[in-house]
């Protein structure tokens, strides 16, 4: 099983952002450190939690990582480590479900190098039903990342 490579943690850190203190994202969930929604333990974070510092975000970071690289390595077991990774970030982002419901998925099941990717990436722009310029750079990233030439 693939796991998410420094290149692709660094995606999320940059998109995803650090905030110690909770906060609601632009879709109106509470949300902490680097886009975390829920604790390892599935706890839901809270208005008022509040992390110490970046070492305690990026740990409650790598803890809850594997659901997202479960479904794509479920899914998808043949990618190349940036083709996982920029799904792993996108996955991270919009959820496992969505994920899994995705025409993204369908195309890269179907055939990993579809040029037709890139447009899928850029379908999922959207927070609070307004496009966000944050999420059309995300999914940039993701999809440059995605068609990068890595082993």
């Amino acid at each position: 099983m693939r796991s998410t490579s420094k290149l692709g943690l660094d995606i999320i850190k940059k998109h995803e952002g650090l905030r110690l203190n909770a906060y609601l994202c632009p879709a109106s969930v509470v949300t902490i450190g680097y886009g975390n929604t829920r604790y390892p333990d599935g706890r839901k974070v809270k208005m008022g939690d509040k992390l110490a510092n970046e070492q305690e975000a990026t740990s409650l970071l790598l803890a809850t990582m594997k659901p997202y690289e479960d479904a794509v390595n479920r899914h998808l077991p043949n990618l190349n480590q940036c083709q996982f990774d920029a799904l792993v970030s996108f996955c991270y982002n919009v959820g496992t479900g969505a994920f899994i419901k995705s025409t993204l998925l369908r195309k890269a099941k179907a055939n990993t190098n579809d040029p037709s990717i890139v447009d899928e990436f850029s379908k999922w722009v959207r927070g609070g039903g307004k496009v966000l310029p944050g999420l059309v750079t995300r999914r940039k990233d993701e999809a440059r990342l995605y068609f990068s030439l890595c082993k």
